[in-house]
């Protein structure tokens, strides 16, 4: 029998740290000379094919006029061997720092796109604006992915999850319940 609960009131300022969509990623850009990094955690996945990510990235941000601008990013997926950079690049404004230097990432050219991949996380995601109708109303970018990559192994990476106020999770165990019928209705 499923497992019940005793529930409290929770600030609604604070409901994220139960909905986060998905792990922390890195989002690289450039424009006019210039590279960015940013940490986001408020992205998700919209449509399979084509393959389109939605995110929000705050107009204060340094990324926000850089990816408006050039119409494209990099999603770059860290795993927790990166917990480090990903917290400082997160608190480190990339108006006043190359955070490619700072945190001693490599960036990497990735096909489709201009904007460099970094070569230190586990998968890669070139991408380039498909629909911006929200951008000036809710900060909220559709990205088309045009190229992927990623690490042959390990093939569940240990990500890591935002909760809030300076807390992560880590991917946890991986539980499987596919079956036939499902296998066969999933996209390739």
């Amino acid at each position: 029998m499923a497992r019940t609960y005793t529930k409290q009131d929770v600030p609604l300022e604070k409901i994220r740290r139960y909905l986060e969509p998905g792990p922390i990623v890195l989002v690289s850009s450039c424009w006019e000379g210039r590279r960015n990094i940013m940490t986001m955690g408020w992205h998700i996945v919209m449509e399979f094919s084509p393959s389109l990510v939605g995110c929000v990235i705050a107009s204060s941000n340094h990324s926000f006029e850089m990816v408006r601008q050039n119409r494209e990013c990099v999603i770059n997926l860290p795993t927790t061997a990166l917990l480090d950079a990903v917290v400082g690049i997160g608190t480190t404004s990339g108006s006043e720092v190359d955070k490619f230097e700072r945190f001693g990432l490599t960036p990497e050219a990735v096909e489709g796109v201009a904007a460099p991949a970094i070569r230190e996380c586990h998968a890669h995601f070139a991408c380039r604006l498909h629909d911006d109708s929200l951008v000036d109303k809710y900060n909220f970018f559709i990205w088309e992915v045009v190229a992927a990559r990623a690490a042959k192994t390990p093939k569940h990476p240990e990500t890591v999850h935002y909760t809030g106020e300076g807390v992560f999770m880590v991917a946890g165990e991986v539980v499987s319940r596919r079956t036939m019928a499902l296998l066969a209705k999933e996209p390739n």
